[in-house]
């Protein structure tokens, strides 16, 4: 009797087990992992999947528990959602439908109060003190704790009443039946309901238990608290004694005074002697506070040797020099404090212009995706006809342009006089860029060809940036930002899309390249795979995987980070992003760790081994000593109510902002972009399917322009018989971008897009005569 000895469910405990559930009439039953807590039932496959992929769950608040036969039940919410269970024995099956029963009272009970509750705590008073509020705050969430306790009694009370009654019931059956055949379901009847009976008192008495542990631990602190605020009143009304006292003899001294101040000044001096005094207190205190930053941490590998933070604390050390400490430029420590949107240097730049910090919800219509997309697998995504249900209210261009979500890290990186550091934040930027996708499953619109989007932030930021979508097939965007605090990014991404049926791999192809005016240092970069999971069943979800190499051209100092594939098996934090900077000669300066959805750290090397030293190279890891971490960048937090506005950042909320001045051409304009953002997904649709349709005929009209040239200029080589040159192929689509001109890349050598000049200048004169009608 093996089953026995599972634990018995108890008030708010989070209970836990295997359960077959129904899924269909091939499969039956299928044994899954269910977990029940918070008023939630939920299941997985295996347990580990809990931390990444939940199956499926029902709020018991709203449902309804119904016994079938021994082994089987069922709970329902109303038609939605409804779970066929079975568990492996009678006496689990027993366990289950109590602790059920528990959680769906208790979450009854919690969706009534949570009005009250949230009106309780919004309207009570700010306290006099913090000591004084923590311990209230304790008070109170002691009281609600017991009274849920209190609660769970009286639910276990009625269940023991339920149970009681039925328990009597069958007793009284049993001793009016005859002995025959039905006697032994009688009694297999009474045993069924004695054990839920003994189950539901067990569950009672540790309620009891519980209940009386926590008053019991309880009381000697409410005691003391209680005379602690005794005594803290007594102390305030000696001091507020003392004051009136003080105040009263400062007025008679005050009025008794002529031309130079009289003895009772004394306590004025007095009070102003103890200014110096709380001024080297606090010193000292940063002083601990400093020392304590010193203290060595392990970090990747293993925590440096101590006489290099002895070394790193001085001012005057060759380690300090070179993070920028001798000269009085900033160093990793201020930079991150400056990264904390809760600092004042972050909250010194006021904007020009109040942007919006909202955008209609996103409606509610739903959309059989298989039926569009079964006939899409193994072709581009550029390329299959998808409806706006599938997309967010932003074009690919204004996508691209998100990457400065944290353009603040360029320009400490501008700062920088170590071209290693400098580094770091440069590699903190490439991180960064990709921490907007993690809830943003919405594919954004296809750009036409030659839609543009400025972002001119100028005044808030300091950059302005232009994006020009300069091909159609394959897709291709180009884009180019100066800022006024000394750098320079330009790229040209064109992405490579596959549908597989499960996800979607979303390859970005093409070099990112920023350059810093001052020290002249280049670097290049490109970007890791994005894929899409459970595209047709399950919750949609995003990963990035693959390394980048962040090259400084001018020094050869190289930053090699690797984005970690989640794996359901690997005990890592999810999206975990490692990478290591090295100067030219391979040497290790720097590790940085992190994830791209959050934050990302950055540790000075001090002393390295290599696994190749022993004869097994290739197989042990680079051993690195490191100092205490450093932070390079954390996340913004989403703005209020991200989930019904696309997960948009406060960036993205203002990119489809309609401005005056931009071009004809500008991503703002685009009416089927516009009509989703209003919650018109109808005429969007169509309206997205009419630019599309204009697209296609202007394309078609541009290739037949393009073979008459063609068809022109080989009639001109067979007539002139002088001219011996080969004739050169002309191409099919003769698009020629309007802002970017095409050139080999002279850093990597890559044919790419370069920003020529002009569309700022034609801003201000108003005069876009010469974009096409795209819209």
């Amino acid at each position: 009797m093996s089953e026995p000895k599972a634990p018995t469910p108890t008030p708010g405990d989070t209970y836990k087990g295997w359960l077959f559930k129904w899924t269909n009439y091939i499969k039956g039953y299928q044994r899954r992992w269910f977990v029940l807590s918070n008023g939630l039932l939920s299941y997985y496959r295996t347990q580990a999947e809990m931390g990444h992929t939940c199956r499926g769950t029902i709020n018991l608040a709203t449902a309804n528990i119904a016994v079938e036969d021994s082994c089987n039940f069922v709970i329902s919410n109303g038609g939605a959602q409804t779970y066929h269970l079975k568990a492996s024995s009678e006496v689990e099956r027993q366990r289950w439908i109590t602790a059920l029963e528990l959680a769906k009272a208790k979450a009854v009970r919690m969706q009534a109060e949570s009005d009250d509750s949230g009106d309780e705590c919004s309207s009570s008073p700010p306290s006099a003190g913090q000591g004084l509020g923590a311990r209230n705050s304790e008070v109170q969430s002691t009281l609600r704790t017991l009274g849920s306790k209190v609660e769970d009694l009286s639910t276990c009370n009625d269940l023991i009443a339920k149970h009681g009654s039925a328990l009597q019931r069958s007793l009284s059956e049993l001793e009016g039946v005859k002995l025959g055949g039905d006697t032994s379901d009688k009694i297999r009847q009474v045993t069924e309901r004695a054990t839920l009976f003994r189950i539901t008192s067990n569950a009672m008495i540790n309620a009891c238990r519980d209940f009386l542990a926590l008053a019991q631990a309880h009381s000697k602190r409410w005691q003391k608290a209680l005379q602690a605020e005794r005594e803290q009143r007594v102390r305030l009304e000696e001091t507020l004694e003392q004051l009136a006292k003080q105040h009263n003899h400062l007025e008679r001294a005050f009025r008794g005074a002529t031309v130079l101040p009289a003895s009772p000044s004394n306590p004025t001096a007095d009070s102003k002697g103890s200014g110096p005094g709380k001024g080297d207190a606090s010193d000292d205190d940063d002083n601990e506070f400093f020392d304590a930053c010193e203290d060595v941490q392990e970090f990747i590998t293993i925590p440096a040797d101590p006489k290099y933070h002895r070394r790193s604390g001085s001012n005057v050390s060759g380690i300090s020099s070179e993070i920028g400490m001798d000269d009085g430029t900033t160093s990793l420590d201020e930079q991150s404090l400056a990264s904390n949107p809760e600092s004042p240097q972050s909250q010194e730049v006021v904007p020009v212009r109040k942007r919006r910090t909202r955008i209609p919800d996103k409606p509610n219509y739903s959309l059989n995706l298989w039926s569009i997309m079964k006939n899409c697998i193994g072709k581009e995504l550029s390329k299959i006809p998808m409806p706006v249900n599938f997309n967010e209210p932003i074009s690919m261009l204004q996508r691209l342009s998100e990457d400065l979500e944290y353009s603040e890290l360029l320009d400490r990186a501008a700062k920088c006089q170590s071209s290693l550091e400098q580094l770091c934040y440069v590699a903190a930027f490439t991180v960064s860029s990709y921490s907007t996708t993690v809830h943003r499953t919405g594919k954004p619109f296809n750009p036409l060809l030659g839609e543009t989007f400025e972002l001119d932030r100028l005044q808030e930021s300091g950059y302005r940036s232009l994006c020009e979508q300069v091909s159609h097939h394959p897709p291709a965007a180009a884009h180019h930002v100066i800022s006024e605090r000394g750098w320079t990014l330009r790229q040209e991404i064109t992405v490579a899309s596959k549908f597989r049926g499960k996800y979607l791999s979303i390859m970005p192809l093409g070099s990112i390249h920023c350059i810093f005016e001052k020290s002249n240092n280049h670097y290049t970069w490109k970007k890791v795979t994005t894929t899409v999971h459970n595209i047709i069943v399950g919750k949609l979800w995003i990963d990035q995987s693959g390394e980048i190499d962040v090259i400084n051209h001018r020094t050869g100092d190289r930053c090699h980070l690797k984005f970690a594939p989640y794996s359901y098996f690997s005990r890592d934090v999810a999206r975990k992003v490692t990478g290591v900077v090295t100067d030219k000669d391979g040497k290790a300066h720097y590790v940085l760790s992190g994830t791209w959805d959050e934050k990302m750290e950055c540790s000075r090397v001090m002393q390295s081994s290599r696994g190749g030293e022993n004869g097994t190279e290739g197989r042990q890891k680079t051993v690195y000593q490191t100092l205490k971490a450093r932070e390079l960048w954390k996340k913004n937090p989403l703005p209020e109510g991200a989930e019904t506005m696309y997960y948009f950042t406060s960036l993205a909320l203002t990119l489809n902002e309609m401005e005056e001045g931009v071009a004809p051409t500008d991503s703002r304009r685009r009416p089927d972009q516009r009509l989703m953002e209003q919650g018109m997904w109808d005429e969007a649709n169509a309206e997205k399917q009419r630019l599309e349709e204009k697209q296609r005929s202007v394309r078609r009209e541009r290739e037949r322009e393009a073979a008459r040239i063609a068809n022109t200029a080989e009639e001109a080589v067979i007539e002139d018989s002088i001219t011996d040159s080969p004739l050169k192929s002309v191409p099919q689509d003769n698009y020629k971008a309007l802002w970017f001109d095409h050139f080999d890349d002279p850093v990597t050598g890559e044919p790419t897009h370069i920003y020529k000049g002009g569309y700022w200048e034609t801003k201000e004169q108003g005069n876009w005569d010469n974009c096409p009608d795209i819209f």
